[in-house]
């Protein structure tokens, strides 16, 4: 018997070396939850896909957290998902294991999650930021910390310097011009260009299919959207079988490491999911949040956003009836506007005595005047701080 043990003893320790050598992981294997109460596919579901993650990468340990299964993984009886919950909620704090893959989690105000998907117009990942939670109550303000939440996640994921693009949705020219002056002061976003013959850091639905940046910026309410459809568009929705889930809460100060699933997500994403747990915890997402947070506050975050959800460059205007100067040919055309911006940006011509109309140009919003005072109007809505300056190229 002795002998036996010996031998088995001996055994594990040359799997130990095996498996340390060929995954590069030596010492403890990551240690990575997941709830399995609360899903439309069952428990059976949710257990499938933790075994296919378990077996195809042995540098992790998943842990089920829920009703006892017939499984070989690791388990921690639970008899409801609220039980689940708190359960995984005290495993994270102690240490138990280093992030949890669950289901309809609440995260506080300021933290948000950060999906990955498989885009289908050339099999590329990218960075979906943020697809749950919830930034900040202020849209604009929500998407510019929402890329700060993709790049660390980049970053975690061993992204050294990942390329980012700002979907065209309202507040994409204020996000950008954010990104600018963070820039400008030191954080170094490194925006990306469309792959559209206009270029430009704000992308299209062509570059959503190419997967053109590593983290692509968008208010939640459509990130949580682009998730649904990127996961689910070969099975008719039912059945989430694409990507990486809606990945983890990233927010200043939040410590836990938990990573969102859809209750339709099916096997392959459950699977995919805590690959990407694993992932983060061995890319210490957790110093990287707090380092790339202590840097874009240093170059004037919270000052740059604070600016944002202020309306002082509108109030004066709001006060005063603003007539419009004798209409004249307008051809040329001046980009870069935030929609929400665009009729105001037009009074602050009309003040300056340049008549200005408003249009949609193929970037997206543009403001029209006479061609040849487009220079002098250019440079009076960059000094009131509504264009960095450029005309649209159509």
């Amino acid at each position: 018997m002795a002998e036996n043990n010996i031998k088995n003893m001996i055994g594990k320790v040359f799997t130990d070396i095996a498996d340390a050598i060929e995954t590069g992981q030596f010492g403890e294997k990551v240690r990575v939850g997941i709830t399995t109460l609360g899903s439309e596919h069952g428990v059976e579901n949710l257990v499938k896909g933790a075994e296919m993650a378990q077996e195809r990468d042995s540098s992790i340990e998943v842990v089920l957290i829920g009703p006892k299964v017939d499984s070989k993984l690791t388990q921690v009886i639970v008899e409801s998902e609220e039980e689940g919950y708190k359960k995984m909620e005290e495993m994270l704090d102690n240490g138990e294991i280093g992030a949890c893959v669950t289901m309809h989690y609440s995260f506080p105000i300021g933290v948000s999650t950060v999906g990955r998907v498989v885009t289908p117009g050339k099999g590329r990942e990218m960075i979906i930021a943020t697809t749950t939670g919830t930034s900040s109550p202020h849209r604009v303000e929500a998407m510019v910390k929402n890329g700060i939440n993709g790049i660390i996640t980049a970053k975690a994921m061993g992204i050294e310097n990942p390329t980012v693009g700002i979907l065209n949705v309202d507040g994409a020219r204020q996000v950008e011009r954010a990104f600018n002056e963070l820039n400008s002061n030191g954080y170094k976003i490194n925006l990306t260009e469309s792959m559209r013959a206009d270029g430009g850091s704000v992308m299209r639905g062509n570059d959503l299919l190419a997967g053109v940046p590593d983290v692509m910026v968008t208010d939640t309410l459509t990130g949580n959207i682009l998730m649904k459809v990127f996961s689910s568009f070969t099975t008719g929705g039912s059945y989430e079988s694409l990507g990486y889930g809606y990945g983890p809460g990233i927010g200043e100060d939040y410590e836990r490491v938990i990573l969102i699933l859809s209750r339709a997500s099916g096997m392959p994403v459950v699977a995919n999911a805590i690959s990407y747990a694993a992932s983060l915890i061995k890319g210490n997402v957790k110093e990287i949040t707090k380092k790339e947070f202590d840097k874009a506050n240093k170059a004037g975050l919270k000052d740059i956003l604070k600016g944002l959800t202020k309306d002082t460059k509108k109030a004066e205007d709001d006060e005063e009836e603003v007539v419009a100067p004798p209409a004249e040919t307008v051809t040329g055309t001046i980009s870069g506007i935030d929609i929400m911006d665009l009729e105001d940006a037009v009074k602050v011509l009309w003040k300056e005595g340049i008549y200005a109309e408003s249009g949609m140009g193929c970037t997206g919003p543009i403001v029209m005047v006479n061609e040849e005072k487009l220079a002098k109007s250019i440079d009076i809505l960059s000094k009131a701080g509504y264009v960095a300056g450029g005309s649209d190229p159509c």
